[in-house]
């Protein structure tokens, strides 16, 4: 991927926003959700909005345009649920892989399209894995510790048929995002690797986790620091932070990873947090003037939204940080480096 290389190298990328809250807009009902693909599924699907992939596929694909004329430069496949685990939920796990493909194909189209128009700023398209609907480190029982409602086997056998899947599609990376859970994260990065063997090729790939409160930690207990050093064997072309924070509250974790990572760094943060009707209220010009304090303090390699975030967010974040030189990686000594709930360094 020389074109990204070349790309990161000299301005901070820009990724896009939320998907979801754009699907919100639409209102969509259950009849919209089913389409004439599933219209006499068997249970309720509304909700489900990995399968618009298929049965509303110009409502996406008009998303992730909105998105490319904003500016972003890599867009996300409408992947998030698109795992077999999460897909249970709706009983549609056979049907997985045809959302994966499905999903990718359309940002493709999408990416392309904008790269014709653009030459000199080709636009790239990240397959998401997303953290699925199940943690492979807590116990979904307060009374039973030990249990677990997924095992590692499972994550592993999930992500390797989606990333399969979105590559058959046309991605041109891998982000594996919003992670909350550093072993479901495990469990994706395994499935990825063994893809990249049996494919004989690799592609650039991305990780992002998830500070879930003021805390300082993943769900899963880790923080910033630790999170990083359980991640870098796996040589991601970037590394960072989204969801759950907005940029206010997210910016002293983004620092602490821009300080230890030897890649680049990446941040997607909410447009603030939910207000009592779970609505994100933080104006694009708002996010913007913290972004633009990141980006001069040398913090980003790329920069995005997410909760809450609209294309008028990403068209904000454009313009804070086209003239912004991006991060340059530290020159970090070499050490130990190891991760359980802390980091530690010897």
């Amino acid at each position: 991927m020389q074109q990204l290389n070349e790309a990161i190298e000299n301005r901070i990328l820009v990724l896009d926003g939320a998907m979801g809250t754009m699907i919100q807009e639409h209102k969509l009902e259950e009849a919209d959700y089913r389409g004439e693909q599933y219209k006499d599924w068997h249970c309720d699907i509304k909700g489900n909005n990995d399968l618009l992939a298929i049965t509303q596929a110009n409502i996406i694909k008009d998303i992730h345009l909105a998105y490319l004329k904003a500016g972003a430069d890599i867009i996300e496949t409408n992947t998030f649920n698109a795992t077999t685990i999460s897909m249970a939920d709706y009983d549609m796990q056979d049907i997985s892989k045809d959302i994966n493909i499905a999903a990718a194909k359309l940002a493709r189209e999408a990416a392309d399209e904008m790269t014709l128009q653009t030459p000199d700023k080709p636009r790239f398209v990240a397959g998401v894995l997303g953290p699925t609907s199940r943690t492979a480190s807590i116990s979904p029982d307060v009374n039973d510790p030990g249990k677990r409602n997924v095992h590692f086997d499972e994550l592993v056998e999930a992500y390797t048929e989606s990333t399969l899947a979105l590559i058959e599609g046309g991605v041109d990376l891998i982000l594996v995002e919003t992670i909350f859970d550093t072993l479901n994260a495990k469990a994706a990065l395994y499935a990825v690797d063994v893809v990249f063997e049996q494919i004989g090729y690799s592609l650039p790939l991305m990780i992002s986790g998830t500070i879930t409160d003021a805390s300082g930690r993943t769900l899963s207990g880790q923080t910033t620091e630790a999170f990083y050093y359980s991640m870098r064997h796996a040589k991601p072309f970037s590394i960072g932070l989204n969801c759950a924070l907005g940029p206010d509250l997210l910016r002293q974790y983004v620092a602490e990873l821009s300080r230890v990572s030897e890649c680049a760094v990446s941040a997607h943060p909410n447009a603030g947090l939910p207000n009592e009707f779970g609505e994100y209220d933080m104006r694009a010009d708002e996010m913007a003037t913290h972004i633009e304090e990141w980006a001069s303090a040398g913090l980003l390699n790329v920069v995005g939204g997410c909760c809450g975030s609209t294309p008028s967010h990403i068209k904000a974040l454009v313009e804070v940080t086209t003239n912004v030189a991006p991060r340059k990686l530290p020159d970090i000594e070499i050490k130990m480096r190891l991760s359980g709930l802390e980091p530690f360094v010897h």
